[in-house]
């Protein structure tokens, strides 16, 4: 019997680039879920693949099917498969757990040490179809934005790091303007934070966050921060530290910024090694924490906070059809882009 094919987003070879080539529609076996893809929205990590930087070269397995942002609805069920039903819309966790270990029996699978990413590890969401286990399938109610919905992916990172610590009445410094950063702008607002402040060299995205409510978006390569402090009123220092951009130098401005008792949530990779001011997260007190992936609970706060009142549509700037992916990547690449979304539904006009 010959196969059905589908359209798929490939990383064809271990180099830069990819390619969009006609392969096979997966077949779910037992407890996975066939699902249909409707939207999928471009992520940073896919930028690296595209690139093919060190760490991708680490995880993904040429000739591969890439991506992992997507909503879409559940096409076939595989064996023993229950409580979902076809048609359903559904996005899923990206993160594939053993469900073995310590941390995935106590409920922390963002911990899990023996995961696969769809998309990084396996094949991904750049495609007509995607082929996950049950577990992972997230029901999305039908009122939701499908084009917010594509990247609740990257929204759960933010939601991770911006929910990590209590936010009502603090004054948070987010360091990273990249989508992420911006998204988590206003996540902080609506959680209840009184000042955010955001740091980048971006303008485009500086701007972006504005949008989302910044009270304030520094360019450090043309404004002072400490400057940018005194006129928001903030004697003491930063309550709250978002670190989103992977930079030694943010974090370490980051941390000359904040309060004594301070708290920094760590989300950006940058290099393996960097050197870090020691001396005042001791004197200050500081208490950081590395952020990895998503919590499950997220998925819920995402829909929560977005019915609402969260407004995310600002951060979405390019819209292509699949077809059209080579844009999409070009405008991430550009740095003047929020999150670009891919439509897998329609006709190309």
């Amino acid at each position: 019997m010959e196969h059905k094919m589908m359209d798929a987003i490939v990383k064809p070879i271990a180099g830069e680039g990819l390619e969009l080539r006609r392969v096979p529609v997966p077949t779910p076996g037992p407890g996975e879920v066939l699902i249909k893809v409707h939207k999928t929205a471009i992520c940073g990590s896919d930028v690296h693949i595209y690139k093919w930087n060190e760490w991708a070269a680490a995880h993904v397995k040429p000739p591969q099917v890439i991506g992992h942002e997507y909503v879409g609805e559940v096409a076939e069920l595989g064996a023993g498969v229950t409580g979902l039903t076809i048609g359903q819309r559904v996005s899923g966790e990206g993160h594939i757990t053993c469900g073995r270990c310590r941390n995935c029996h106590s409920g922390n699978i963002q911990w899990c040490n023996d995961h696969m990413g769809v998309g990084v590890d396996r094949n991904g969401a750049f495609a007509e179809y995607v082929c996950i286990p049950a577990r992972n399938v997230i029901i999305i109610d039908e009122n939701l934005d499908e084009e917010v919905v594509s990247f609740f992916d990257a929204y759960g990172n933010a939601t991770h790091t911006a929910l990590n610590y209590p936010l009502v009445g603090e004054d948070v410094l987010i360091t990273g303007a990249g989508p992420i950063g911006i998204i988590a702008v206003g996540i902080c607002k609506f959680a209840g934070a009184r000042r955010v402040v955001i740091t980048d060299m971006n303008e485009y995205r500086l701007d972006l966050a504005r949008k989302m409510g910044a009270d304030a978006a520094v360019n450090v390569m043309k404004e002072d921060l400490p400057s940018v402090m005194k006129s928001q009123k903030l004697s003491e220092g930063f309550d709250v530290g978002l670190e989103m951009s992977g930079s030694a130098a943010a974090l370490n401005q980051m941390i000359g910024a904040m309060r004594f008792g301070g708290k920094i949530a760590l989300l950006g990779l940058g290099a393996s090694k960097m050197e870090l001011d020691i001396k005042n997260i001791i004197s200050k007190g500081l208490t950081l924490q590395g952020i990895s992936g998503r919590k499950m609970d997220n998925w819920h706060q995402m829909s929560y906070m977005v019915q609402g009142g969260l407004d995310l549509t600002p951060v979405i700037t390019h819209r292509y059809h699949y077809t059209d992916f080579q844009k999409g990547f070009d405008a991430m690449l550009s740095g003047n882009s929020g999150k670009v979304v891919l439509d897998w539904t329609s006709k190309k006009e």
